[in-house]
């Protein structure tokens, strides 16, 4: 129901404000305004997403929680999502997701509604190696079913008879 009520409170609200303002300014003032605001929504999505990205590669490639960064990401998708889609209220939504504060204090509203029991990387079950551990995997072969009768080269020297 609540998403019900978003979806149509937000067109009521692009409506109401389209005519407010087209009233103060005027219909072609208006409009360019909109086309602006995608057009600069456009050109600071792509600089900012292109900014979490590399956080988000760091992030992986030191082994470190990408939590954050994919947060960050997925926000700024949402900003520019919001950013193209035609409407002043939609238009303050996704220049204030932006604002990294913004988007720190969103991340912290969602985090402490949500639990996290454990965070580990790698398969699930799968243990730590040292640095004297190989892992690796294996098959036994019954040797008298491997070899064919028209083999003749003998034992390879890694196994044993």
């Amino acid at each position: 129901m609540p998403l019900f009520l978003l979806f149509l409170a937000v067109p009521l609200i692009e409506i109401a404000l389209f005519i407010q303002i087209g009233g103060w300014i005027g219909l072609w003032p208006t409009l360019a305004i909109v086309v602006l605001t995608a057009i600069a929504g456009t050109y600071l999505v792509r600089s900012q997403g292109g900014a979490a990205l590399r956080q988000l590669q760091g992030s992986l490639n030191e082994l470190r929680d990408p939590t954050e960064p994919l947060a960050h990401g997925a926000m700024i998708l949402f900003s520019g999502a919001l950013l193209l889609t035609p409407g002043f209220f939609t238009d303050a939504v996704g220049f204030l997701l932006l604002i990294p504060g913004v988007r720190t204090w969103v991340m912290n509203k969602v985090r402490a509604r949500v639990a996290t029991a454990e965070f580990r990387y790698g398969a699930p079950g799968q243990q730590r190696s040292g640095p004297d551990i190989i892992d690796g995997e294996f098959e036994e072969v019954d040797t008298q079913q491997a070899r064919q009768p028209s083999d003749t080269r003998g034992p390879s020297g890694w196994t044993r008879h």
